[in-house]
């Protein structure tokens, strides 16, 4: 499980905000993507793909069309997180009658804001629910509470399936303390584009990268080089600093969306409360993707 994987966004087409469908044929060419680039993992469903705009079945629909085309080419994960423990268990056990999924991702409970007690148990009870690897995601700026270390030891222990985490406290002293705190076979990923190269050095085993959706040939080639060390890994860090800084200006994924519809991979269209970029941000993007030189 270690290296690349992409939190895939969700393609829709044009309509009045609200439920626009789903963009099928865009998905598809975003997938293919994926694996001509040779991801190792494709993340469904994150914040990335705004699946809290998405109804259950249309969930269960992209799941199963993505599985269609990934399967047997790249490792395949989706977010089954909630706020609600009861929801989160109930995702996972419909999940469970789905093939070819390789692990979930559980969220912090966002909102509620648990102790650090109520996240053992939301996270026990939900990996509990399967035999599949399980993903916990920290990640405190968007939730409200952070996954103390002392709590993530706690968890493995009583839930063998949680093997790895997308680590995004936004504490470099806590990340140091997850590697030393848990096992060489634990998989530790970042959830920052910006701090992979300084974080692989220290250990950690790759990215759940937003970039990759747009680049995900270069992202590929980037985190491969971190985890072999390479001279390379350094100066492409420096290269692609500002294209992560910029992807993230105004809240993802609204630059990433607005990059690939440059490209005329997707096209620019939202559910609400997720909207287009503001101006001028948006043309300072668009000046800004129309003179960025990628690393060779």
């Amino acid at each position: 499980m270690r290296g690349l994987w992409t939190a895939l966004i969700t393609p829709f087409l044009d309509g009045n905000g609200i439920d626009n469908p789903i963009d099928y044929p865009a998905l598809e060419r975003l997938l293919n993507m994926q694996i001509n680039a040779g991801v190792d993992g494709v993340l469904l469903l994150g914040t990335t793909g705004e699946r809290p705009t998405l109804l259950e079945a249309e969930e269960i629909e992209l799941i199963k069309f993505s599985i269609n085309i990934l399967k047997w080419k790249t490792k395949i994960m989706v977010n089954a997180g909630t706020y609600s423990t009861l929801d989160t268990v109930n995702t996972i056990n419909y999940l469970n009658e789905i093939e070819d999924i390789d692990a979930y991702l559980v969220v912090n409970p966002y909102y509620s804001k648990p102790t650090q007690t109520g996240l053992k148990k939301h996270f026990v009870a939900s990996a509990n629910q399967t035999s599949r690897e399980v993903l916990l995601y920290n990640i405190m700026w968007r939730t409200g509470v952070n996954l103390e270390t002392k709590t993530l030891v706690e968890i493995i222990k009583q839930a063998p399936n949680v093997v790895w985490i997308k680590e995004a406290s936004g504490s470099l002293q806590q990340m140091k303390e997850v590697i030393a705190a848990t096992s060489d076979d634990f998989v530790v990923l970042s959830g920052d584009d910006g701090l992979v190269y300084d974080l692989i050095k220290n250990g950690w085993d790759g990215s759940i990268s937003v970039t990759s959706n747009c680049e995900p040939k270069v992202m590929k080639d980037f985190v491969d080089s971190c985890l072999a060390g390479e001279e390379k890994a350094s100066q492409t860090n420096d290269i692609l600093q500002e294209l992560f800084t910029q992807l993230f200006i105004q809240t993802n994924p609204l630059p990433t969306k607005t990059y690939l519809a440059q490209r005329w991979i997707i096209s620019e269209n939202f559910r609400l409360p997720i909207c287009s970029m503001d101006e001028p941000q948006r043309t300072d993007f668009l000046n800004f993707i129309s003179t960025y030189n990628l690393p060779e």
